[in-house]
């Protein structure tokens, strides 16, 4: 009898588990969290990475080959290469452009089975004619190399101009 009741509790907190972990996967809030507090392009900067090897960002010193990317040249105007970042975005499956100000713009991606997010921003620096980007997980330590691979990703997509568009390739593209 002692032993039934156990294998039954065990059983049921198992099913329990089961049945709340499954109801947070199909739903978009699990391991969302909140949105950072630091996120913007502040005087001409984005926030800097943690040091966990989950973020990169193109104003961090070039010699911290974990956390530097290349930021993404542009010609044209800024609101020519802001809506090539929307376009980008909205491209791209799980992401969705959230925040747009002056020389910036913010969007978040989720990844597909526990809805991760992670935290995307772009800066503008018209006079050097770069986008400034900076990727990050919310949550964990490694990414497995996700942030960098999206970067390299939305620069081919940024860089090639719209169709029918009559705009030119940005910088650096062919």
């Amino acid at each position: 009898m002692k032993r039934t009741l156990i294998v039954f509790l065990t059983l049921a907190v198992i099913a329990l588990g089961a049945a709340a972990l499954y109801g947070a996967w199909v739903s978009d809030s699990m391991f969302s969290w909140k949105r950072p507090v630091n996120l913007g392009f502040k005087t001409g900067r984005l926030a800097p990475c943690r040091p966990s090897p989950n973020c990169v960002c193109s104003q961090v010193d070039r010699t911290d080959r974990e956390h530097y990317i290349e930021p993404i040249p542009f010609r044209g105007t800024t609101l020519e290469a802001m809506a090539a970042v929307r376009r980008a975005v909205m491209q791209t499956e799980r992401a969705g452009v959230i925040e747009e100000g002056p020389n910036y713009v913010y969007a978040e991606f989720r990844t597909r089975f526990l809805r991760f997010v992670d935290d995307v921003e772009f800066g503008f620096d018209p006079g050097r004619g770069v986008i400034h980007v900076r990727s990050a997980s919310r949550l964990g330590r490694s990414d497995l190399g996700v942030n960098r691979a999206r970067i390299e990703r939305l620069r081919g997509m940024i860089s090639a101009p719209a169709p029918g568009s009559g705009v030119a390739a940005p910088a650096g593209t062919k």
